[in-house]
C-alpha cells in the first residue's frame, strides 16, 4: 500500500443514528456495520479507508484539514443535512482540494424540496443517492479505481 491509498469516508448529522432512524428512508443498516464493510472493501483492494461522523459542522471541516495533511487522496462524503446548509463545509472541501464523491442513502430528488439543492454536487466527481448503504460501496470502489489508474 502506498502512502496515496487513503480515503477518507465522512459522514454526516444524524448518521449516528441510523437504523434507528426513518427506515423508510435510510434503510435498517447501521452506521457500524456501513464502515465494517467500506473498511473491509478497502483492504481487499490494499487501501486504507478512514470513517469520521460527526453531528458538528466544525468537526467535519477539521477532519477535512487533517486529511490534506495526513495525504487522504479521496473522500467519501455523506453531508447529510449540511448538503443544503453548509458554505463552510464546501469551502473546507474546494479550499483543500481532495476529490471526492457525494453519497445519500435516500433518492434526494424523490423528498421535500429544500433536499433538492446541494452545495457539493457541483464540486464533486460525482453523486451517488437512492441506493442505500449500496451507494457507498459504489462511491468506495469507484474511488478505489481512480487511485489505481492515477
Amino acid at each position: 500500500m502506498s502512502s496515496n491509498d487513503k480515503i477518507l469516508v465522512l459522514h454526516g448529522p444524524n448518521l449516528n443514528l441510523l437504523g434507528l432512524r426513518e427506515p423508510q428512508h435510510y434503510g435498517n443498516a447501521t452506521l457500524d456495520s456501513i464502515n465494517q464493510t467500506l473498511i473491509e472493501l478497502g483492504k481487499n483492494h490494499q487501501v486504507e479507508v478512514t470513517t469520521f461522523q460527526s453531528n458538528r459542522e466544525y468537526e467535519l471541516i477539521e477532519r477535512i484539514h487533517a486529511a490534506y495533511v495526513e495525504g487522504i487522496a479521496y473522500i467519501v462524503i455523506n453531508p447529510a443535512a449540511f448538503t443544503h446548509t453548509s458554505v463552510a463545509l464546501r469551502d473546507a472541501l474546494a479550499g483543500v482540494k481532495i476529490p471526492f464523491v457525494e453519497v445519500h442513502l435516500s433518492n434526494v430528488h424523490a423528498r421535500e424540496a429544500f433536499r433538492h439543492r446541494s452545495y457539493f454536487s457541483d464540486l464533486a466527481t460525482g453523486v451517488i443517492c437512492g441506493l442505500g448503504a449500496q451507494g457507498y460501496e459504489f462511491a468506495l470502489t469507484f474511488a478505489i479505481k481512480k487511485l489505481k489508474t492515477q
